[in-house]
């Protein structure tokens, strides 16, 4: 997967960020991608309109990819979400095979699995959607 395919897919997950952005929720979203470069998985945050702890954009994207997949075993598949995924998020990953996980912005969490590549995009978009959420709470 290149450079500019990756920017689309990191596109599509903010896209899901602002669906979360809209209905109150934190604004991250993710998007998972199989070998063939097919959506197979999308999700946004809607851990309080579901009152789920779980239900975090990259579990709600891996969840929908298994669906759609017919199979759970994610094998090189990819992962791209608007932040760094948390350490819930990365163990899901890694439990479905995901073998690669691209993000829009680090978050303040540092944890990395041996077996999962992440590479740190430094997208502004990604950086500013998050500043903004929360500069409004305050």
């Amino acid at each position: 997967m290149n450079d500019k395919d990756i920017k689309f897919y990191l596109n599509l997950a903010l896209s899901e960020a602002e669906k979360a952005e809209n209905i109150g929720e934190v604004p991250i979203g993710a998007i998972v991608v199989n070998h063939e470069k097919t959506i197979v998985g999308k999700g946004h945050n809607l851990t309080e309109k579901m009152s789920d702890p779980t239900a975090h954009a990259e579990i709600i994207a891996i969840q929908n990819a298994s669906k759609k997949n017919g199979d759970w075993r994610l094998n090189n598949f990819i992962l791209i979400s608007t932040i760094e995924p948390c350490p819930m998020c990365l163990a899901a990953a890694k439990e479905a095979r995901i073998n690669r996980i691209y993000f829009g912005h680090e978050s303040n969490t540092k944890s990395k699995e041996d077996n999962i590549i992440l590479s740190n995009l430094k997208d502004f978009k990604c950086e500013e959607i998050m500043k903004q959420f929360f500069k409004v709470l305050r």
